[in-house]
């Protein structure tokens, strides 16, 4: 197996609602107008808390400094797995199952911090960058390490202290964070680069303008139902998550979904904002869900973390967590 380091250096950012308004012109162009940006890795997600923004350095700089946004000081980077040349999701959306136990449950080992972000094409595990030679010295026994540089893929190899060995990292017992489940049914499809303008109208009103009509309307009263949309353009590959409602607004075979069209459903981790250094978040859902071999989707936040999984699973799963939960007290 191949892990590979990729050249973006990313911001973690969060948009407050009341100031969308101060953003919708530079986030229309970091998602629409690829040919005005250097941009290479966008993402946006809408939560009920606020907008949650991942995007390169590149990127970062059409975003004007408000009291409407903050930013995690520190940079992020970007990691995907390669499985024999091909990536660990490779479109088939088995998502966190596939790196679960070979590299999410090994950095929580280690006190490394991740972000995680599943794209309909692949994995991002993002780590923060001053955890860079823990992870290498973490995983380089399973993996062949590549940093990319240029284009290029570069070996890259463990650095081992004066000691001669690489020290341990003492870690806390894993937390175990409240979780809740939505009744919404999602889907998770992606989008030709070549069929954007034509949906472009209709996007821009899901991501920025969806107001009180129809199942929208009820999301803030029913608590049983959440607001969440997310759409990542990254390297020219396109992929979005939207509630099923909203799938019927958009034009019929535009946007692609896996073979079997699966509906999926959401597991909310945190009943507070989870923050960016406690180690162990995503492994507390991924690991036992690698365990029971389900599919899963997963998109940190500013605030708070989320995992989709196939609708057929949701009982078994939320069952699963909840005796791991009662367990851990």
């Amino acid at each position: 197996m191949e892990l590979h380091i990729l050249e973006h250096r990313l911001k973690v950012t969060s948009i407050a609602k009341p100031g969308l308004h101060y953003y919708t012109h530079s986030l229309i162009k970091l998602a629409f107008l690829r040919d005005r940006s250097r941009c290479k890795f966008f993402s946006l997600t809408e939560t009920p808390d606020d907008y949650t923004v991942v995007l390169d350095e590149e990127g970062y700089k059409e975003l004007p400094p408000s009291e409407y946004l903050q930013v995690v000081d520190t940079i992020w980077l970007a990691l995907n797995v390669v499985f024999h040349g091909i990536s660990a999701n490779s479109s088939q959306i088995v998502g966190v199952t596939k790196i679960a136990k070979s590299v999410i449950a090994p950095l929580a080992e280690h006190g490394v911090s991740v972000f995680l972000l599943s794209t309909y094409q692949t994995d991002f595990i993002m780590i923060q960058e001053k955890d860079f030679p823990v992870v290498i010295c973490t995983l380089s026994e399973e993996f062949t390490v590549y940093r990319e540089e240029s284009g290029e893929s570069v070996p890259v190899y463990s650095r081992v202290n004066s000691n001669g060995f690489f020290e341990d990292v003492l870690v806390k017992s894993e937390t175990m964070h409240p979780i809740s489940s939505p009744q919404n049914q999602f889907c998770v499809m992606s989008l030709d680069p070549c069929s954007l303008s034509s949906v472009a109208t209709v996007l821009i009103d899901v991501m920025f303008y969806s107001g009180s009509e129809g199942r929208e309307g009820v999301l803030d009263q029913n608590s049983d139902l959440i607001k969440f949309f997310s759409f990542s353009l990254i390297d020219g590959y396109i992929s979005i998550v939207m509630d099923a409602e909203l799938q019927k607004k958009f034009p019929v075979d535009v946007l692609l979904t896996s073979s079997t069209g699966e509906l999926w459903r959401m597991v909310r981790i945190g009943g507070q904002p989870l923050g960016f250094e406690e180690c162990g978040i995503v492994a507390q859902i991924s690991r036992p869900l690698a365990d029971a071999d389900i599919s899963a989707y997963y998109i940190s936040t500013f605030k708070f973390d989320h995992a989709l999984v196939p609708e057929e699973d949701i009982d078994l799963v939320v069952n699963t967590l909840m005796n791991r939960q009662e367990m851990g007290r």
